[in-house]
């Protein structure tokens, strides 16, 4: 089967597997509306697991060029195929296709457009590929003025978190900390979570350093795993930092 005819049974089986209504409720549920985040977005309704079964199906026989084709679609759910099989070409690939594969997803940061499309892709392609390089890009996108930069900043450090590594996500949860939009105080909020998961002496430091200026909602999703009543009181803005001392490793 040629390239063209490859990406056409691509966008055909995404299409024989699309439903209405969900369709619709996506529109609803990705703020597609006017001045909403996801304005003009255009979906057909279909299931992440499908496209991921789909992605998994093709990715290894359809070329970059053919795949920005599918990244650059105004259909939301071809562009997160597009990711699914970028982030497993990723995987497999050597260095220089890996340096391929950056190259095509940060030409084209205008179609990772929603939270999903980030969330999918920025810690396996991004994250992945700086883990042992200069991460100096990620502060150049925390530092745009772009939702979607500003969030791939910050997710893509889950590769890091993953391996104990958190001093990116830290530095780049400061820059970002006083951020207008919510989608920025959730994502801020989740990394720090996930920190805190892995170690939470270095979130809950963090925490003491910044919590009076942070977001509510960035906050409530920071202190998740918590217990109820530490949680509590970062909510609450009323520490009890005498407990909190009795943890050497804990700054206050």
């Amino acid at each position: 089967m040629n390239k063209i005819n490859l990406l056409q049974s691509i966008i055909d089986e995404l299409n024989e597997n699309a439903c209405k209504e969900k369709a619709q409720h996506h529109l609803k549920f990705f703020k597609t509306g006017s001045g909403e985040y996801g304005e003009g977005d255009k979906f057909i309704g279909v299931n992440v697991p499908i496209q991921r079964k789909i992605a998994k199906k093709y990715y290894r026989e359809l070329n970059l060029k053919e795949l920005k084709k599918l990244l650059r679609n105004e259909i939301h759910e071809y562009r997160s195929t597009a990711l699914f099989m970028l982030c497993y070409k990723f995987e497999k690939a050597t260095e220089n296709e890996k340096n391929s594969i950056v190259n095509l997803y940060l030409d084209n940061l205008a179609y990772v457009n929603n939270w999903d499309l980030v969330d999918t892709s920025a810690p396996t392609i991004l994250g992945g590929f700086l883990f042992d390089k200069n991460r100096s890009l990620l502060y150049d996108l925390a530092n745009s003025n772009d939702l979607w930069k500003q969030r791939i900043a910050i997710i893509a450090t889950l590769y890091f978190i993953r391996r104990n590594d958190f001093y990116d996500t830290l530095a780049i949860s400061e820059i970002l900390l006083l951020n207008h939009h919510d989608l920025i105080h959730k994502a801020v909020g989740w990394m720090i979570r996930e920190v805190g998961k892995r170690d939470k002496d270095v979130a809950i430091t963090f925490l003491l350093k910044h919590y009076t200026e942070m977001p509510r909602t960035m906050l409530r999703y920071a202190t998740e795993k918590f217990d109820e009543d530490l949680r509590k009181q970062f909510l609450k803005k009323e520490i009890n930092k005498t407990i909190l001392s009795q943890s050497p490793r804990i700054i206050i």
